[in-house]
């Protein structure tokens, strides 16, 4: 009797690789079950509002009025649901200033005249995070409605593994999703024993080398969690120093406050263009 021989690494490597492959595509399946009915509610008000002929008529205004402003489809759809209706048949959607000023980068070393965009700002609270903490691993993740959770956008020293695996965090069994819940910085002193978390997902944490987390909102003006900064370390920690706990919450409401300005000014464009795409449907002109 002979021993099974062992498998080609070569042909490993493939099934992993299809492996991954499967599970992004079976998390873009789930997403788009969550997103549907959101844009066929966007889609309903938009052909009602511009006596448009049909759905079709009014998904084409929606990814038209996306992809000019780089805004996500279901993105710009639960806008289209939230903000009130255009008032009368004016050529504008909103009134008032269409623009403030950003608010303050101080806590990330940016200064107000940066003109920052949001990859900069992004990879800028992350790295803050990591100096103040003295972490070498990380991630940034913002709040996407659409998903009704928690989605990375950033990360630095993380796995593949835990980057696939905490793709979106939807429920509160994660560090990241309770400072979420409670708009206020949470650690976990140490992965191994905490009794918060599922088995997968601390099996997911401890194989990406991280024992303790520290995980910080970046709250809004209005005092919502618009997103978090979790720095990761390699031993089960302690709690932070006042003064950590200081320049962390600086950090994280400057932020905060920067990513819902930031938001809020893309989203009416998005929203006026949309209007504009509308009313010449009408016969409105532009």
């Amino acid at each position: 009797m002979t021993d099974n021989p062992a498998p080609d690494s070569r042909d490993v490597a493939v099934l992993r690789e299809e492996l991954a492959r499967l599970r992004e595509e079976a998390h873009h399946l789930r997403a788009q079950v969550r997103t549907r009915p959101l844009i066929s509610h966007a889609q309903g008000i938009l052909e009602e509002r511009y006596r448009l002929p049909d759905g079709e008529a009014a998904f084409a205004l929606l990814r038209i009025a996306s992809q000019h402003h780089n805004v996500k489809l279901r993105v710009l759809a639960e806008a289209v649901t939230r903000s009130p209706r255009p008032e009368g048949r004016g050529t504008t959607w909103f009134s008032g200033p269409s623009t403030q000023p950003p608010p303050s980068l101080e806590s990330i070393g940016l200064a107000a005249t940066d003109n920052a965009d949001r990859a900069t700002v992004l990879s800028g609270v992350l790295s803050q995070t990591l100096a103040v903490v003295g972490a070498g691993m990380g991630n940034v993740q913002i709040a996407d409605p659409a998903a009704e959770g928690l989605r990375i956008v950033q990360h630095t020293g993380l796995n593949a593994r835990f980057v696939e695996h905490f793709a979106v965090v939807s429920d509160g069994t994660t560090s990241c999703a309770r400072a979420a819940e409670e708009a206020a910085l949470t650690t976990v002193h140490d992965v191994a024993t905490d009794p918060a978390f599922s088995e997968p997902d601390r099996r997911a944490i401890l194989l990406a080398g991280s024992r303790a987390c520290h995980s910080i909102p970046l709250v809004d003006e209005d005092g919502s969690c618009v997103g978090v900064v979790s720095a990761h370390l390699a031993r089960p920690t302690a709690d932070l120093h006042p003064a950590q706990v200081k320049a962390l919450d600086s950090v994280g409401h400057e932020v905060g406050r920067w990513l819902g300005w930031q938001e809020r000014g893309v989203l009416r464009e998005a929203l006026e263009h949309l209007h504009v795409l509308g009313r010449r449907s009408l016969g409105g002109g532009s």
